[in-house]
């Protein structure tokens, strides 16, 4: 793991009638191809109790494969960069925590200038973590 977010609390988006989620964003380097990271996580999904449901509606747990360094990937099962991210403030926010300079590879933009134009209206608030009273500098936490 090269780095990871704090956890936010973010409201629910498209399917309101549920509770709040926790996100958090996590950089990984890998020599593993896309679509064998999608399965893998799929089955961490799985093991962690994971049921079908409705779109967007409440989940133990959804995993997202959202960059590929630069990788942009449209096929049925899998598109990279993932194609709703750029509207999504509960996945900018903790993204931005950690690679704020990285580049959408279609939109040519910045993960900290897509947050400052995602205009949802959804909280989005970053959740104070163990080590923020010992070290408020840790952020982006990296290992």
């Amino acid at each position: 793991m090269t780095a990871i977010s704090s956890v936010y609390e973010t409201e629910p988006m498209y399917y309101e009638e549920q509770g709040w989620f926790l996100n958090c964003a996590i950089a990984l380097e890998t020599d593993i191809r896309p679509k064998e990271v999608l399965k893998r996580l799929r089955v961490i999904e799985e093991k962690l109790g994971r049921k079908p449901g409705p779109r967007y509606g409440p989940r133990v747990i959804d995993l997202d494969l959202l960059f590929y360094d630069d990788l942009v990937l449209s096929e049925p099962d899998l598109e990279i960069p993932h194609p709703r991210l750029a509207e999504r403030a509960f996945v900018l926010a903790p993204l931005n925590e950690i690679r704020p300079d990285m580049v959408h590879p279609v939109l040519r933009k910045k993960v900290s200038e897509l947050l400052g134009e995602v205009g949802s209206g959804k909280k989005v608030v970053r959740k104070p973590g163990p080590l923020d009273d010992f070290a408020p500098s840790v952020s982006p936490r990296r290992s």
